[in-house]
C-alpha cells in the first residue's frame, strides 16, 4: 500500500483510536474519558494527530495537516473540560460534542485514505472527489448528528437525576 514506517505506525494507532471510540460509544453512549476506552481514544488520537504532521503524499503542509492540528486541539480542550467537572454540567455537553466531532473529523481522512488504497490494485475510489467517498462521509455525518442527539438526551437525563 506504499506506507512508510511512520505511515504504518500512524495507521495502526489510528485504528486503535477508532475501535476505542466505538467501544466507548457502545458501552457509555459517548467517549468517556474517565474509563479505559476513553483514555485509549484520547491518547491514540493525540499520537495519530501528531504523527500525521510527519506524513504527506504531496509534500508540504496540506489540508490533512490542518485536520490533524484541529483534531489535536479539539481533544485537548475536551480533556481539559473533562477535568473541570465540579458544578459545570454545561461543560459535559461541550466535552461530548468535541470528542464526537474529533471522531467524525478523523473519519474524513480515514475514509479518503482507505477508499483510495483498498483493495490493493483496484481501490474503491479514484481520488478524494470520488462520489463513493462523499456518500460515505454523508452517511457518517448523519450518524454523527444522530449520535449527538442521543448523547445530549442521555446527558440531560443524567443531569436531571443529580
Amino acid at each position: 500500500m506504499g506506507l512508510s514506517g511512520l505511515g504504518t505506525f500512524h495507521t495502526i494507532i489510528g485504528i486503535i483510536a477508532i475501535f476505542a471510540a466505538i467501544t466507548s460509544f457502545i458501552r457509555f453512549g459517548k467517549i468517556e474519558l474517565s474509563h479505559l476506552t476513553g483514555k485509549i481514544y484520547f491518547y491514540t488520537t493525540v499520537i495519530t494527530a501528531l504523527t500525521a504532521l510527519g506524513l504527506s503524499k504531496h509534500g508540504g503542509f496540506n489540508a490533512g495537516h490542518v485536520f490533524s492540528v484541529f483534531i489535536f486541539t479539539i481533544v485537548l480542550i475536551a480533556f481539559w473540560l473533562n477535568h473541570k467537572k465540579t458544578g459545570h454540567n454545561k461543560f459535559r455537553y461541550l466535552e461530548n460534542f468535541l470528542l464526537s466531532f474529533s471522531f467524525f473529523l478523523s473519519l474524513i481522512p480515514t475514509v479518503n485514505e482507505t477508499f483510495t488504497r483498498v483493495p490493493i490494485g483496484h481501490p474503491l475510489a479514484a481520488g478524494p472527489t470520488d462520489p463513493v467517498i462523499g456518500k460515505t462521509l454523508g452517511l457518517f455525518l448523519v450518524f454523527f448528528v444522530a449520535g449527538l442527539v442521543y448523547q445530549f438526551y442521555k446527558q440531560r437525563k443524567l443531569i436531571r437525576v443529580k
